[in-house]
C-alpha cells in the first residue's frame, strides 16, 4: 500500500503527514445503520464499479474479512480513522497499491473518501480525494442540500463533509509544556489538537493531529488554507523550542540516552519505544545524531502493536511483541545511521 511513511514531504521536519477525508452519502438512501448486510454489500459493489477503471490496483476488501490485528493495523498507520476498525459487518474498503487513497464504506456513512500526502500538503490530499468524489459523485449522485451542503449521518460533518488533519511531530513543544495552550488556542479557532498515538498529558511519541472541525460556512479550499496556516505556526514555534531546548546539555543527553537504549534493548513496549524514538528523531533534526529521518518516521507507525503482529503474520503475545519490536528497531537504526554517515 502506497503508505505516508514511505516518502518526505513539504516541511516535513515538523509535519508527518497530511490528510483529507470527504463524507458523502448516497440520495435517496437510508444511513448505514438503517441498511440491512444485502443493501451494504450492493453499495460497496456500485462504489466499487463506478471507481475501480480508474484505480490502477484496486481492491475491495470486506472488514470482517480481516483478522482484528490486521484491521487494527491499518488504523494504527492512519490508514483508516479508528473507529472503521470496529465498523459493523457490511463495511467494506477499496485500496490502491498504486494511489495514496482508499474509501471507506457503509460505516457511519455510505462513502468515505480519505487521501493523504507526506508532510504539509492538506491541499495534495484534498486535490487526490475530491477527484475520485467527482467521479462518484457523476454516478451514485451524493445527497446535497442547497443550503446545508453534503448531508452526514453526524451532524458535524454535515456541509463540506471534509476533515482535513496533519500528523505534527512536537517533542519540543510537548517537553516545554506548551501543548495545552496551543491546543486551547487550536479550539478557539475551529481546530483540535489530539495525540495521534493516544491521549492525555503524555502523548506517546510527542506527535499529534491537527484536524479542522467546522464544515459549514466557509469552503473546503479556506478550510485547507487554515490548517496549513495554523501548522506553519506550530512549525516554528516547535523550531524556537528545540533550538532553545537542545542548548540544554540535559536535553543532549535525554537523546543520546535514547538511541543507546533503542540500538540496545531486547524487549521494547510500543509507548516506550515512540517516546525514545520521539528524542532521537529531535536529535536526527539537529545533528546531534546520524539517523534518517524518514526511516524514524515509518518507525512511529510500524512498531504499533497490531502492525506488529501484522509483520509477524499473526498474534503474538505482549513479550513476543516486545522482542520483535525491539529487533525491528535495532535493525531500522542501523540501517539508518548507516546510511546518513
Amino acid at each position: 500500500m502506497n503508505a505516508w511513511y514511505q516518502q518526505t514531504g513539504p516541511y516535513g521536519e515538523t509535519a508527518l503527514a497530511s490528510f483529507a477525508t470527504l463524507s458523502r452519502n448516497i440520495g435517496g438512501l437510508p444511513f448505514p445503520v438503517r441498511l440491512n448486510l444485502p443493501q451494504k454489500n450492493a453499495v460497496a459493489s456500485a462504489v466499487y464499479a463506478g471507481i475501480s477503471e480508474r484505480l490502477a490496483h484496486g481492491a475491495l476488501t470486506h472488514m470482517n474479512s480481516l483478522y482484528p490485528y490486521e484491521a487494527v493495523s491499518l488504523a494504527e498507520r492512519s490508514i483508516i480513522p479508528p473507529d472503521f476498525a470496529a465498523a459493523p459487518d457490511g463495511a467494506a474498503l477499496i485500496t490502491d497499491e498504486a494511489q495514496p487513497v482508499c474509501i471507506l464504506l457503509c460505516g457511519e456513512d455510505h462513502v468515505r473518501i480519505r487521501a493523504w500526502h507526506s508532510g504539509l500538503d492538506p491541499a495534495g490530499a484534498y486535490k487526490t480525494a475530491d477527484a475520485i468524489d467527482d467521479i462518484l459523485n457523476a454516478q451514485l449522485h451524493f445527497a446535497f442540500h442547497p443550503k446545508l451542503g453534503y448531508l452526514n449521518q453526524d451532524p458535524l460533518n454535515v456541509g463540506t463533509g471534509l476533515r482535513a488533519a496533519v500528523l505534527l511531530h512536537l517533542p519540543a513543544l510537548c517537553k516545554s509544556g506548551a501543548i495545552a495552550a496551543l491546543a486551547s488556542t487550536a479550539g478557539k479557532l475551529g481546530f483540535s489538537l489530539k495525540g495521534a498515538y493516544g491521549n492525555g498529558i503524555a502523548v506517546p511519541g510527542d506527535v499529534f493531529a491537527l484536524e479542522n472541525t467546522v464544515t459549514m460556512g466557509l469552503s473546503e479550499e479556506q478550510a485547507i488554507s487554515n490548517l496549513k496556516s495554523l501548522c506553519l505556526q506550530m512549525a516554528n514555534k516547535e523550531r524556537d523550542a528545540a533550538e532553545a531546548m537542545l542548548e540544554d546539555p540535559a536535553a543532549l543527553d535525554r537523546i543520546h540516552r535514547a538511541a543507546a537504549l533503542l540500538t540496545s534493548a531486547t524487549l521494547l513496549t510500543a509507548a516506550e519505544t515512540l517516546d525514545l524514538l520521539s528524542s532521537v528523531r529531535m536529535g536526527a533534526l539537529y545533528g546531534v545524531v546520524n539517523a534518517d529521518v524518514q526511516k524514524l518516521n515509518a518507525l512511529f507507525a510500524t512498531v504499533q502493536p497490531a502492525t506488529v503482529n501484522c509483520a509477524a503474520g499473526q498474534k503474538l503475545s505482549a513479550p513476543e511483541r516486545d522482542a520483535l519490536r525491539a529487533k525491528t528497531v535495532k535493525r531500522t537504526l542501523a540501517e539508518a545511521s548507516a546510511e546518513v554517515r
